[in-house]
């Protein structure tokens, strides 16, 4: 299994959980990757958390939606009505991320069935999230959980695929490069 550790700021509020904590925890358990989401923050916030990740874990940080931040980090991933909200396109709001970001950046994208995955595979990406796999206390808004599909659905896409929503340390999969873990490390 490879870690990809989501710091999820509402996660870290909510559980009373410092960032250096769990930057620690991220370490201790040899996440390769971690994304720094804050759905609330200031881009000036944002950049300090980022900025204070870097300093404190040699992993690959990549930050949620705000692409403008990616001179602090390795890498950007967007959501799907995140895509939307730089072009209704989705295909040519990927290539403006992507001039925007360079090639030398992590890009990534969640997808949730096979058709988002299709689509997935016509965009210059490194990684797709996809999900959900089971219920998860980060994203309330989850319409239709994959379950036992997801590992299938995965082998769709011909680009990385990181595992999101609900996810244990020890689940197994055939088709996944990541297992994306947030409030799961906190146990």
């Amino acid at each position: 299994m490879r870690l990809y550790a989501l710091c999820d700021q509402d996660m870290l509020d909510a559980n009373n959980i410092s960032l250096v904590s769990f930057i620690e925890i991220a370490k201790k358990n040899s996440a390769e990757i971690i994304q720094y989401r804050n759905k609330n923050g200031s881009l000036e916030l944002i950049k300090e958390k980022l900025l204070s990740i870097k300093k404190l874990s040699n992993a690959l940080l990549i930050v949620n939606d705000k692409y403008e931040l990616v001179q602090y980090c390795d890498g950007v991933h967007m959501g799907q009505e995140d895509l939307r909200a730089v072009d209704s396109d989705i295909f040519e709001a990927s290539k403006k991320i992507r001039e925007y970001i360079g090639k030398d950046k992590y890009f990534g994208i969640s997808t949730h069935n096979k058709e988002e995955i299709l689509e997935a595979n016509g965009m210059d990406l490194d990684y797709i999230g996809l999900g959900a796999y089971r219920d998860t206390s980060t994203k309330k808004d989850i319409a239709t959980l994959l379950g036992d599909k997801l590992d299938s659905i995965a082998s769709y896409s011909k680009h990385k695929v990181a595992v999101i929503g609900g996810v244990k340390m020890d689940d197994s999969f055939e088709n996944i490069t990541y297992h994306v873990i947030g409030s799961g490390l906190l146990r």
